[in-house]
């Protein structure tokens, strides 16, 4: 059984994404039971019954930057980079992708609204069923998930005998969208922004959706489903999301003297009232 499992990334002379199964800080010690939680009771059945409480749209109406405004004391507990509120992770982002991508403003409002889908846990939802990586459940887990597939003893789909297997559910090359993700915030702002309509770009919709899939578009696991729309869109993932990672340690942004910027890509891309 593996009894450690460490992931980083490190720029800037700063380590990213550092997941260790011994350490005893708070921080490692919040996003150790963040995942270990969430990889036990993320099951097939859960993620069904998530579908049903969140996709009717029907928990509050209100407009893209009313909703940011809400994760202003917002804390994601599986990051163990970020000890600051998701607001100012979402422009920190959002000016990344700007500053490095110009000529892409689809993508700077992507980088926006990436985490917007948190607001379920500022609605109450566990944070193990909006934040952190995601990945297929009805299949077999993959050893590059945090901490490993030890993390995910007690769950009952791993001993089932078709969710446990590495085709799982699913069939060879069927695509990503195409697989039941575990219950997240990156599945319900793209649900969200289907059902509104939005006429945001496909890559920024599949960014969204998928940019918290770290075992596939960070270690090559999950190919087994991948098309070729998938490896077509697989750059806008890395896009949004090395601006999403590095973006972290940036100055804190002016908000205020930002949003007639960003409101003007939603009155193109996401206007008026959303359903949630």
């Amino acid at each position: 059984m593996k009894l450690e499992k460490n992931v980083s990334y490190e720029s800037d002379g700063k380590t990213y994404r550092l997941y260790d199964v011994t350490a005893e800080d708070p921080i490692q010690v919040r996003v150790r039971n963040h995942y270990y939680t969430q990889h036990q009771n993320q099951t097939v059945q859960f993620v069904e019954e998530m579908h049903k409480k969140w996709l009717n749209f029907d928990h509050a109406k209100m407009p893209i930057l009313g909703c940011l405004d809400m994760l202003a004391t917002f804390l994601d507990e599986s990051d163990p980079d970020v000890d600051e509120a998701n607001l100012i992770h979402a422009y920190q982002t959002a000016e990344k992708i700007r500053e490095n991508h110009p000529d892409k403003p689809w993508m700077h409002l992507a980088g926006l609204i990436h985490d917007l889908g948190k607001i379920m846990s500022v609605w109450g939802e566990h944070q193990w069923a909006v934040t952190g990586d995601t990945y297929p459940v009805g299949c077999a887990p993959a050893e590059s998930i945090v901490y490993g597939k030890a993390s995910f003893q007690g769950n009952p789909d791993v001993d089932h005998e078709v969710y446990g297997t590495p085709m799982g559910k699913y069939q060879e090359k069927c695509g990503l969208e195409n697989l039941m993700m575990t219950w997240s915030h990156d599945e319900y702002m793209y649900q969200v922004l289907v059902n509104h309509g939005s006429t945001l770009p496909d890559e920024a919709l599949y960014a969204i959706r998928f940019h918290s899939f770290y075992p596939y578009h960070s270690h090559n696991d999950y190919l087994q489903f991948q098309n070729e729309r998938d490896i077509q869109m697989k750059p806008a993932i890395m896009m949004l999301n090395e601006c999403d990672l590095y973006s972290k340690n940036d100055e804190t942004p002016d908000i205020a003297a930002l949003k007639p910027y960003y409101q003007s890509l939603i009155d193109q891309y996401v206007p008026g009232v959303v359903n949630w």
